[in-house]
């Protein structure tokens, strides 16, 4: 086991001295907005403030891998999109991400050249793990939605065939962007990015109605109420979502990061000087 872990230590002290001034760590600012039944088409409706961080590591002027941890939250309304105003749904939720992409830029760039390579387009693309979690508000107070099973999860009648959706899924973010270099370490910039999920619940609407008797007995009358707010006597088996599309959700916003070079050498036992002979040998530029 102990010679694992210095494996593994000087695996990462390895890594770590070979890509000095190959990385970027900095913060992102912006909103976000979401896509879906309660909002079909209109991007920037009802966009909130959201933030996050942001680790770069360059490959070369053209590629880059990046890592983003991001924050924001997102918001729904019939009655504000207009897309379906009888129904009469609202919803609001937390989004939490982490993911990895890839950077691919339009024109050679280099952080801190001041004379060419400091500025370029790029676009991007990876993959997500986000969390959320759907609230919407009855008399007053704002209720999980999830735990209510507003189309029948969790009921005797619907069990079988409407599971109870997870609040962990994965996205695939892409997108474009602007940087541009001014400083010997920092870059600033811009970014639009759309997130395509894997799932229709980010704001709790689906199917169809589910029978509101079975959900007020078996779920509460909170659930009952919050599930069919048309006011109608019954809408049982009527579509309330749309289950065929998926959700979506987007970041919009600027960026700072500051390159910085990773410390300096860390020692290894057991590791020989030709090793060290090699590692400077990658570190050449």
């Amino acid at each position: 086991m102990k010679k694992i872990i210095i494996i593994l230590f000087c695996t990462y002290s390895f890594a770590l001295n070979v890509s000095a001034q190959r990385n970027e760590i900095g913060i992102l600012l912006g909103t976000t907005y979401y896509l879906g039944d309660l909002n079909p088409y209109k991007h920037f409706l009802l966009s909130k403030p959201a933030g996050g961080i942001i680790y770069r590591y360059i490959f070369n002027p053209r590629w880059a891998l990046k890592i983003d941890g991001l924050y924001g939250n997102v918001e729904g309304d019939d009655a504000v999109a207009k897309f379906n105003e009888q129904r009469n749904l609202s919803f609001k939720s937390h989004i939490f991400e982490i993911s990895p992409q890839l950077e691919l830029n339009f024109l050679p760039y280099i952080t801190g050249n001041k004379e060419k390579n400091y500025f370029t387009p790029y676009i991007f693309g990876g993959i997500a793990i986000f969390s959320f979690n759907p609230k919407a508000e009855y008399n007053g107070t704002w209720y999980d939605l999830k735990p209510l099973g507003t189309e029948g999860q969790g009921t005797s009648q619907y069990s079988s065939v409407r599971k109870p959706y997870s609040l962990t899924n994965i996205s695939f973010p892409f997108g474009l962007g602007f940087k541009y270099s001014i400083g010997k370490k920092v870059s600033v910039g811009l970014e639009w990015g759309l997130r395509k999920t894997i799932t229709d619940y980010i704001d709790d609407v689906s199917t169809t109605y589910a029978d509101p008797a079975i959900l007020s007995a078996e779920n509460g009358v909170v659930a009952a109420a919050l599930a069919d707010k048309t006011g109608d006597s019954d809408n049982t088996g009527l579509q309330r979502g749309n289950s065929v599309t998926k959700d979506w959700y987007s970041f919009v916003g600027g960026f700072i990061t500051f390159k910085f070079k990773t410390g300096g050498d860390i020692p290894c036992p057991g590791v020989s000087s030709k090793h060290h002979k090699f590692r400077d040998f990658l570190r050449k530029d």
